[in-house]
């Protein structure tokens, strides 16, 4: 069901030109959608923020009271040209968040409009740096991690769902996609059963999910070793996250190219869609509200780890 839109959104990035303003003109024909572009520049380059929103029958943006979900494709860029020719594996955050922008555009057009509003956020850099890691070498970005969040984590999001290349690492032996426990103000959570449910129906297989670390819920640039930028959002909101990995059996840089899966994209796609059905509509829930109280009340806020910390190590 979204392999058409993945197709045609790999077609479109693959592309040493493409740039915000073409990815905007998938859009066109969808008179409902918003689309806003972004150009931001850092030191070592410049890169296009993304925003689609895609408005629900009881949405907030019209006035009514249905749930809003973000879905953010998270990525330092699209390509590492020259040092690297055509689409990297980290651009797989980006492919999957247009892809389900652009399903669920066209599904408005045919009749299908969730209940609530879909905000999608990434960003288009086809010429981002690379940056040493273990085991394998990341893809970097011209811009760092508090003006990704800042352009791409929204105060409007209730839910995060945050979809990311997640193959440089030997902690998932898998081939598709895989879910983390949901982060929350500092606190990992339990595995959302309603999640791992829809993981079941999308893949027609048995859910897999990854772990995650107290590290990996920290700011970047804390000098701490992170599986990679999945959770980033998460310190940058209240609102429940969620990691959405596209991964790999054996550990593939995110600067390594013709490394992307068009049907393992195409499915992390699906799933978001699929997701945002039902968090729009009520019947998804991405934490216990009552647990997460209790805990909260037993242990305390856990909010420092959104931070950089109480102590400066020299």
């Amino acid at each position: 069901m979204t392999l058409k839109q993945t197709l045609s959104v790999i077609d479109l990035l693959d592309n040493a030109y493409v740039n915000g303003e073409k990815v905007k003109e998938l859009f066109t024909s969808y008179p409902n959608v918003t689309v806003e572009v972004t150009t931001v520049s850092g030191e070592q380059g410049s890169t296009d923020f993304i925003k689609v929103i895609i408005p629900g029958v009881e949405g907030k943006s019209r006035g009514g009271v249905a749930p809003t979900i973000g879905i953010v494709g998270r990525l330092g860029g699209i390509g590492a040209r020259p040092s690297r020719i055509g689409l990297v594996s980290d651009a797989d955050g980006a492919v999957a968040a247009v892809a389900s922008a652009l399903k669920l555009a066209d599904m408005q057009v045919k009749g299908d409009t969730l209940k609530g509003d879909v905000i999608v956020t990434t960003h288009i850099c086809p010429d981002a740096p690379t940056l040493p890691h273990e085991p394998v070498d990341f893809m970097d970005s011209p811009v760092d991690i508090l003006t990704m969040n800042k352009y791409e984590v929204l105060s409007e999001m209730e839910v995060v769902l945050s979809i990311d290349t997640t193959k440089g690492n030997r902690v998932i032996n898998h081939k598709g996609i895989a879910i983390s426990p949901t982060v929350k103000e500092g606190y990992i959570l339990r595995v959302s059963d309603d999640l791992l449910r829809i993981m079941e129906m999308t893949s027609g297989q048995l859910p897999v999910t990854y772990p995650i670390t107290m590290q990996d819920i920290t700011p970047y640039g804390n000098d701490i070793y992170h599986i990679n930028s999945i959770l980033q959002p998460s310190v940058a909101t209240d609102s429940p996250v969620v990691g959405l990995a596209i991964t790999a059996q054996s550990a593939v840089p995110g600067c390594g190219t013709g490394a992307s899966h068009e049907t393992d994209i195409a499915l992390a796609a699906r799933f978001a869609i699929e997701v945002a059905k039902e968090t729009t509509n009520g019947t998804c829930k991405f934490y216990d509200e009552v647990e997460f109280d209790k805990i909260t009340k037993l242990y305390g806020s856990m909010k420092i780890l959104q931070t950089m910390g109480n102590e400066v190590i020299h």
